[in-house]
């Protein structure tokens, strides 16, 4: 009987969760997961939504169950690139506004990296240290589109919100 009305109220709670949009188990059954999360545009609105996917694909799954990979070239770059910078480079604009820096450090706390793309760093006449927003020499990779595909075959899930 005991079991009966904790399966009950077990139920219960469940419909209200999805009934008001919160999950009853923060890792309902979705395993670990690798991630590559793809950012090639520079609109910051997008940006600012696929930020906050990433945010909602943590809270789903759970930071210690992830590995999350943010790779950015080309315009992309415009993420992390602070906006009275983007002046010094060739990128048309700099979306590290400081709300864009607080989810950035948000996600980074959890455990996301974000990569950034060395033929597009030379190309668009970036300084690292100077234009991006909390970028280190070990975010730099040589290629985005081949840190993509590298990461596809290592078992990441590609994403491109």
């Amino acid at each position: 009987m005991i079991k009966k009305i904790i399966k009950g109220c077990a139920t219960a709670f469940a419909l209200v969760g999805m009934v008001f949009g919160f999950s009853v188990s923060a890792q309902a059954n979705y395993g670990t997961q690798k991630v590559a999360y793809h950012v090639n545009y520079d609109d910051a609105k997008r940006q600012g939504g696929a930020l906050k996917n990433i945010q909602n694909h943590i809270n789903a799954v759970g930071a210690k169950n992830m590995d999350i990979r943010v790779v950015m070239h080309g315009k992309g770059l415009s993420l992390l690139l602070l906006p009275e910078e983007a002046g010094n480079t060739k990128l048309p604009v700099g979306n590290a506004t400081d709300v864009m820096q607080a989810k950035i450090a948000g996600l980074k706390d959890q455990g996301v990296t974000f990569k950034v793309c060395a033929n597009t760093v030379k190309g668009k006449k970036i300084n690292v240290s100077d234009h991006l927003y909390d970028a280190e020499p070990s975010d730099i990779v040589p290629s985005g589109v081949a840190e993509l595909s590298a990461l596809q075959q290592q078992g990441f899930t590609y994403l491109r919100p």
